[in-house]
C-alpha cells in the first residue's frame, strides 16, 4: 500500500509523526508495532479496521486487543465530533511524549516496547491534526491536573501543551473542580463519538476494562450525566486560567 501510494518510508514517518525506521522494521517483519501505530496506518491508507485485524491475528493474543476496542477505533476514525471526560489521566489525544512515557512506564513497559507504545500514542494525535479535524471537547477532572509527573520539566511541557490545544478553534477544554463533589461520571473515563449517520456511541473505560456502548438508551443516560457534569465545570476561559495557575505553582526545572 505504501508503494502504491508512492511515498517513501521517510515520507510516511513525517506524515504520521513516527520515526520512519519503525515502519521499515514493520515491513521487514522485525516488529509488529503497537495498536495505535497500526490504527494510524489504517487511517492514512483508508483501510479502517483491516490492518488492525491483521495485527490482532499476528499477535495471536485476543486478550491483548479486544474486539470492542478495535471496533471503537474504527468508529473513532469516522467520528464527526468527540466529547470526552477524563477521570484519572489525560486523554491520549492531548498527551505529550513525556507524559505518555511516564504513564506507560508506570504500567510496566520498558525498553523498545515502551518507546514503540509512546510513538503509537503520539500517532493518535493525527486525528486532530488533519485538514478537517473533528471538533473535540474534553472535560478534565481537577484530580488529573493535581497528579503531576515526577519530571517537573515534562509536566510543565504537558501543561503548556494543554494551553496550546485549548487555543485551537476545534478543541474545547474544561476543568471540573474537585469542589463540585460527587457526580455521575466519577467511576470511569468516557468518550462519545458522533458518527456520520447521526448516531452517537460511547466508550467507557476504567483501570481494568473498556466497554463500547452502541445501544441508544444507555448512551442517552451517559449523555445526560455528561451534560450535568459539564454544567458544573469551569468555562473554557476559567479553565485556561486554572492551568495557568498550576504553571505558576510548579517551580521551573532547575536543570533548564
Amino acid at each position: 500500500m505504501r508503494a502504491g501510494k508512492g511515498v517513501s518510508l521517510r515520507q510516511l514517518g513525517e506524515r504520521l509523526g513516527w520515526d520512519w525506521s519503525l515502519f521499515g522494521k514493520m515491513e521487514k517483519g522485525e516488529t509488529l508495532g503497537g495498536p495505535e501505530v497500526v490504527q494510524a496506518l489504517d487511517t492514512y491508507f483508508g483501510t479502517p479496521g483491516m490492518l488492525l485485524a491483521l495485527w490482532e491475528l499476528a499477535r495471536a493474543d485476543h486478550t491483548q486487543f479486544r474486539e470492542q476496542y478495535r471496533r471503537y477505533m474504527e468508529l473513532e476514525a469516522e467520528a464527526t465530533s468527540l466529547w470526552h471526560f477524563a477521570v484519572s489521566v489525560l486523554p491520549g489525544l492531548l498527551q505529550t511524549p513525556g507524559y505518555a512515557r511516564e504513564l506507560l512506564a508506570a504500567g510496566g513497559l520498558r525498553g523498545d516496547e515502551l518507546e514503540h507504545q509512546v510513538d503509537a500514542r503520539m500517532g493518535r494525535r493525527e486525528l486532530l491534526d488533519g485538514e478537517e479535524p473533528p471538533p473535540f471537547r474534553s472535560m478534565i477532572s481537577e484530580a488529573v491536573l493535581r497528579a503531576p509527573l515526577r519530571d517537573v520539566g515534562e509536566w510543565r511541557t504537558q501543561l503548556e501543551h494543554l494551553l496550546a490545544m485549548g487555543d485551537r478553534l476545534d478543541v474545547t477544554l474544561q476543568v471540573l473542580p474537585l469542589s463540585v463533589g460527587p457526580h455521575g461520571l466519577m467511576n470511569a473515563t468516557v468518550m462519545f463519538l458522533r458518527l456520520p449517520d447521526g448516531r452517537t456511541v460511547a466508550y467507557t473505560e476504567n483501570g481494568y476494562r473498556g466497554e463500547l456502548i452502541e445501544e441508544t438508551c444507555p448512551v442517552d443516560r451517559l449523555q445526560r450525566a455528561y451534560d450535568a457534569v459539564r454544567d458544573l465545570a469551569l468555562t473554557p476561559v476559567e479553565s485556561r486560567k486554572f492551568v495557568l495557575r498550576l504553571l505558576e505553582e510548579r517551580p521551573c526545572d532547575p536543570s533548564t
